[in-house]
């Protein structure tokens, strides 16, 4: 088989299967399954870099911070994004490791603590509009809009909220080092939560912001900045449906980046869900040419070699 570089982007969802069952042995349970199936596509000779959200995670963090506010000091959101890269990677580090030595296989892994450059005056800061954290009373959320300068909205009857920027993503602070790693033959993770949001003053120097990247909007960027041969989004269905959930449910086999297209104008995909998803494969087969590809974790190795997951093409 012909060895490809392949940028897998995985879920922080995905570290969770029982919402009622989170405790860190859990999520590395999960993470052991995914690394399997990325172990196969390892053994069959590709190079691979695996980006992964954190959005559970980083919510566990601000409510630990949340309970301890009277004891401890809080903590800055580019910090918590920071925190999980390291956690979450661990957690895949360890997984894939132990599934190299049960393969046979001798590979070395390594996360890096990606900083991702957003701008300073990207509109989403004048706006924010991504909610982080637990839900609040009035007061509560009063209380943190005066005191820590919060921004915060109602959500829909259920309480109120924290509100950051999601700033479109600009370049990879670390890339020359994941290149090198790669170069080396080394298992990379990398940009973890869509990277740790930073800012660059007219000096060059960096300075991080309280703010979410897309997840899926990093990772094309990186896949991209790789000129990487595939591009996978592991989320939690096989295929990209069409009236997903519907009577007339279909199951999309393969489409061109001018079909999602289409199906996105016509409000196939919902925002937040599978919309960001096919706008980070369609942006990454447009500039590149390449293949994208969504599946679930356990039709991975099938995707890439086989009819599995939906292809996206021009």
């Amino acid at each position: 088989m012909d060895s490809k570089l392949i940028v897998i982007a995985i879920g922080g969802n995905s570290l969770i299967e029982d919402s009622k069952h989170v405790t860190v042995q859990s999520q590395y349970d999960a993470a052991n399954k995914t690394a399997k199936h990325i172990a196969r596509l390892v053994k069959a000779g590709n190079r691979v870099v695996i980006a992964h959200g954190n959005g559970p995670q980083v919510g566990y963090i601000l409510r630990r911070a949340e309970l301890a506010q009277k004891q401890l000091h809080t903590v800055p959101l580019d910090s918590c994004v920071a925190d999980t890269q390291g956690a979450i990677g661990y957690q895949l580090q360890m997984a894939l490791d132990n599934q190299m030595v049960a393969d046979g296989l001798k590979k070395n892994i390594a996360t890096v603590v990606t900083q991702v450059e957003v701008k300073a005056d990207d509109p989403s800061f004048q706006k924010p509009t991504k909610p982080i954290g637990s839900f609040m009373s009035e007061a509560d959320a009063m209380e943190r809009k005066e005191k820590d300068g919060w921004s915060v909205v109602e959500d829909a009857g259920r309480g109120w909220r924290r509100v950051v920027a999601s700033p479109k993503p600009v370049s990879i602070i670390e890339l020359e080092t994941i290149k090198c790693l790669l170069d080396n033959g080394i298992i990379v993770i990398a940009a973890g939560g869509g990277g740790i949001p930073v800012v660059k003053d007219e000096n060059g120097y960096l300075k991080g912001k309280e703010a979410v990247i897309d997840k899926d909007l990093a990772a094309a960027m990186l896949a991209k900045d790789l000129n990487a041969d595939m591009f996978v989004i592991s989320t939690a269905v096989p295929k990209v449906c069409l009236n997903y959930g519907k009577s007339d449910e279909k199951k999309l086999d393969s489409i061109t980046t001018e079909e999602a297209r289409e199906y996105i104008k016509e409000g196939h995909f919902a925002p937040g869900s599978m919309l960001p998803k096919i706008q980070a494969l369609v942006d990454f087969v447009d500039s590149t040419g390449n293949m994208g590809i969504v599946t679930d974790p356990e039709h991975l190795y099938d995707a890439v070699y086989g009819d599995q997951g939906t292809k996206i093409q021009n």
